[in-house]
């Protein structure tokens, strides 16, 4: 169909036959759209497709709908397409997104046995590109340690990116090829071209290699606010501290951040909640309204990444049993000068990623780290090292032993407040507690040696059993220690306890009821079944009702008690889902009530902003459990912003909302992958970032918006799951990101009068 392809290996061939096995080197056309009959199956999910005609030939148009939780087309050949299961292809197409705006896409490719890979990317306005990625994994990748890697080879082709992680699967067959939209903000349309599958060219031996400078950057390209020495970084510093020092606070603002020319309600001296003329607020020590908007993870504790080094001190490896952090929240870790002597390579594949590492007398060897753990990935404990705190040092210099920190924390305070933030989002270093510039939100972590329990989706491991009497004395101890850090300080707005917990989804009965599933699978020694015993006995009187119900044929209450799995079954009749649903409802109240009361009588003054829901591990009956002891419900939702459909559950139970996290990236910031939520470039990201920002501003159950992160994860991954995002308001060289900052202002000067419109002061 194009005459024109932007790279010779993804040349586009015209004739295709189904099923035939290509020869080397050979592209097969899986669409060109230029047939009658193109022997497909196309099925439009909430959205719609069509055949149009572009300059003299052919394209698929495909409209997504806004605020669908997916909308696209599935494309289906009739037969699936039969590769040679000795090479290794990509998946290629072109595309271009239509009117003013570019469009973010998802695309699975499914294979012979029904296993799906996904891939994310950005489709851009004006021609066409060509977009690909690899359908194998590889195995350099996987033992990279980076969630995604560069080009392999040289191309100009845009190569999607990872969403979620790689897993080898065989795409010896190509069933299937979907394009979609998840939960997009706005409609928008796309032309997709020549679709083809390619035999993937030789990958470079050496595309690994020397990839990071001494700054922690990309070495081998160009990007807007790439440092090239010493005296650049400093410079650049120097002209912003200045700029810094002749800011003043945005004039409508209380010194807390409310919207100090608004009404005033009553002050209780700490932060609350209150709905105000059917909007729900929060409300500022003071009395005055007051919308949270802020960036999350402003610490030192994820900005390391692996070395590839290790060393044989195994007083490294020790953890003290009663510790409250996880090792992903903890900041650097000396390393004492003789342990550091003892270092040796683990991984060479890492370890040749960097051009320059400080030696261990060098005056930048103080930013090491050691990490005694990973959530996953091809190390599993080792040398670390921040390029995000040498890159401070260099920027300001160290007069005393970590001065440059001390300077950090007035830095980024200073820019908060000039760019308008009204606080802190989650996870900041505890050092900005007490310096009252901002306001901020504490957070605590319930981990410990209690009974677990798995809901099948347990992306983060597993759930804790709050009925073991662990669990409760551990949230104590957690929140013992958060209490005593926050001092009773009014700057603090609540407390954020536990992440993007496993509490299962509603996608199935078996992926909703997954913690019952695996509770009911356990002996009599678990403490959640012990309780679900209760539960089952307490309704049902004997084992023969219980049968009824649940169409079962279960001897006793012993041979229940001992555990029966029902993890496998796919089928579950009415009277057993109806006792699922109160098992998990006695499981979710169990969680919240414990949490509540501790914090209710250890923090009184607090709010409890809840566990941070991701809409990938939330039910209907968990919700509604944590509605009765939460103050405001916090959310994480990597979308394009805020929609109508999935939030409706918001109506009914009426509560305030806060976004704990969202992101957008986008590839001209150096790093190899833009996140989770793509742009097309630096000035697309802060128009995405201000439709979201004021898609929650203008839903009335929204009472605040973190964006994560402050900074740029490490070019090669951070060191607990290696994420590479392009995800900072600031770069790994402390550098703001111009349109970030240009929009943020804007965004942020209006925030009050959009939210609550030109009241009067009373």
């Amino acid at each position: 169909m194009l005459t024109f392809i932007s790279v010779v290996f993804f040349s586009c061939k015209k004739e295709t036959t189904q099923n035939e096995v290509w020869s080397s080197k050979s592209d097969i056309l899986f669409l060109d759209f230029e047939k009658e009959d193109i022997n497909n199956n196309f099925i439009d999910i909430k959205g719609s497709h069509k055949i149009v005609k572009n300059n003299r030939n052919h394209a698929l148009e495909i409209s997504f709908k806004k605020d669908e939780k997916i909308t696209g087309v599935k494309l289906t050949p009739k037969n699936n397409f039969k590769l040679n299961k000795s090479k290794k292809y990509s998946l290629v197409f072109d595309a271009k997104s239509l009117g003013d705006e570019t469009t973010f896409l998802t695309v699975y490719a499914e294979n012979g046995n029904g296993e799906r890979v996904r891939r994310i990317t950005n489709i851009d306005t004006g021609e066409f590109k060509s977009y690909f990625f690899e359908l194998t994994s590889n195995k350099t990748d996987i033992n990279s340690g980076l969630r995604d890697t560069p080009k392999a080879w040289k191309t100009e082709a845009t190569h999607m990116k990872i969403s979620g992680l790689l897993y080898n699967m065989d795409f010896s067959e190509i069933a299937g090829i979907d394009f979609f939209r998840l939960e997009g903000l706005k409609d928008k349309t796309i032309l997709v071209d020549n679709i083809r599958i390619v035999e993937s060219p030789e990958r470079d031996p050496n595309f690994l290699k020397g990839i990071v400078d001494k700054f922690g950057q990309n070495a081998k390209r160009d990007f807007p606010i790439k440092v090239h020495s010493d005296e650049e970084l400093k410079k650049i510093a120097d002209v912003e501290l200045k700029s810094l020092a002749e800011y003043t606070l945005m004039s409508d603002r209380s010194q807390y951040g409310g919207w100090k020319d608004g009404p005033k309600l009553d002050a209780t001296g700490y932060f609350r909640k209150e709905k105000v003329d059917g909007k729900w607020a929060l409300i500022d020590p003071e009395g005055y309204l007051y919308f949270s908007i802020g960036l999350a993870n402003v610490r030192m504790a994820n900005t390391t990444t692996y070395t590839g080094i290790d060393y044989t001190d195994e007083k490294l490896y020790h953890r003290d049993p009663e510790d409250v952090t996880p090792e992903d929240s903890k900041g650097i870790i000396e390393i004492p000068t003789e342990t550091m002597k003892t270092a040796h390579v683990v991984n060479k594949l890492r370890n040749d990623m960097f051009l320059e590492l400080p030696k261990i007398d060098d005056a930048l060897a103080n930013h090491y780290s050691y990490r005694r753990e990973s959530h996953f990935g091809p190390i599993e404990h080792g040398q670390t090292y921040s390029f995000y705190r040498a890159n401070l040092e260099r920027r300001y210099g160290e007069t005393s032993k970590n001065s440059f920190f001390d300077k950090w924390l007035e830095v980024t305070e200073n820019r908060m407040r000039n760019w308008g933030f009204t606080s802190f989002g989650n996870w900041i270093d505890p050092a900005f507690y007490h310096r009252n510039n901002l306001p901020y939100f504490a957070n605590g972590w319930i981990i410990g040696d209690f009974q677990k329990v798995y809901s099948g989706s347990d992306y983060w491991g597993p759930m804790p059993d709050p009925f073991d009497p662990e669990f409760e004395r551990r949230v104590i101890k957690s929140i013992d220690v958060v209490s005593k850090e926050v001092e009773n300080n009014p700057w603090c707005m609540g407390v954020f306890v536990d992440n993007e917990r496993s509490w299962g989804n509603e996608s199935s009965t078996k992926a909703h009821y997954g913690l019952v599933l695996d509770g009911l699978s356990k002996g009599k020694d678990s403490y959640l079944k012990q309780q679900f015993m209760t539960i089952l006995k307490t309704k049902h009187k004997t084992i023969g009702n219980l049968n009824k119900a649940w169409k079962t044929n279960i001897a006793s209450w012993k041979e229940l008690e001992k555990g029966v799995d029902y993890k496998k079954q796919n089928e579950f009749p009415e009277g057993m889902v109806a006792d699922f649903s109160v098992m998990l409802t006695a499981f979710a109240t169990k969680y919240f009530k414990t949490v509540h009361d501790i914090l209710e009588d250890k923090m009184p003054n607090y709010m409890y902003m809840g566990c941070r829901f991701a809409v990938w591990g939330i039910t209907k009956e968990v919700r509604e459990s944590a509605a009765k002891y939460v103050d405001v419900f916090s959310y994480n939702h990597y979308k394009e912003g805020i929609g109508t459909k999935y939030w409706k559950f918001l109506e009914e139970i009426d509560m305030p909302t806060i976004i704990g996290e969202f992101h957008m990236g986008a590839p001209d910031s150096g790093l190899f992958h833009s996140g989770l939520v793509h742009a097309a470039d630096q000035k697309d990201r802060a128009n995405m970032w201000a439709d979201y920002a004021n898609s929650a501003i203008d839903n009335p159950y929204f009472v605040g918006v973190h964006w994560f992160q402050y900074l740029d994860s490490p070019l090669t991954g951070r060191a607990h799951d290696g994420e590479n995002y392009n995800v900072g308001f600031v770069s790994n060289t402390d550098i703001p990101y111009p349109p970030m900052i240009k929009k943020a202002k804007e965004v942020n000067s209006n925030l009050y009068t959009r939210r609550f419109g030109k009241k009067i002061k009373k």
